[in-house]
């Protein structure tokens, strides 16, 4: 699993002109999902971006999590994390997986993520054409990726 999380001020997520989630402070986390994906990268993933210290403390220094700060959180499905952009120009997505086992993933980490936030938390469509909107607040943008955990 890659994510890509953004701390923001304020996000969305709109289908067919209907927004479907919308949060105030927190984080937009865009999850990409691949065939060898299991339940230890959802819980692993789940844990370290709920606990990800990146909000400011008292003393404005980035010390607190999502969890402390009782923040909210979108979570969208994001295929093109998955890109492979080695050769040509047209990016590949053969490494991303295929809804049959992308979406039982995607829906076992956002249940994942209510769990370890306790409480629940915004969502994408899968595969809809969607319009997200978001105020990155400092900005601050973490990539993750559970089969390389030394970025």
């Amino acid at each position: 699993m890659r994510a890509v999380i953004q701390r923001v001020s304020s996000a969305s997520v709109v289908v067919n002109n209907k927004t479907i989630s919308q949060i105030g402070w927190g984080f937009l986390v865009l999850l990409g999902i691949e065939d060898s994906d299991s339940q230890d990268d959802i819980a692993w993933l789940s844990n370290k971006i709920v606990n990800l210290r990146i909000f400011n403390d008292a003393h404005g220094v980035m010390n607190q999590s999502l969890l402390e700060t009782k923040g909210d959180a979108i979570v969208v499905s994001q295929f093109t994390l998955h890109a492979a952009t080695k050769k040509g120009n047209r990016p590949s997505y053969i490494r991303a997986a295929k809804p049959n086992i992308a979406i039982p993933l995607y829906e076992a980490f956002v249940h994942q993520m209510e769990t370890d936030l306790g409480k629940q938390i915004g969502t994408g469509v899968f595969g809809a054409d969607m319009k997200v909107a978001l105020a990155n607040d400092g900005p601050v943008t973490i990539i993750i990726d559970t089969k390389n955990k030394d970025l």
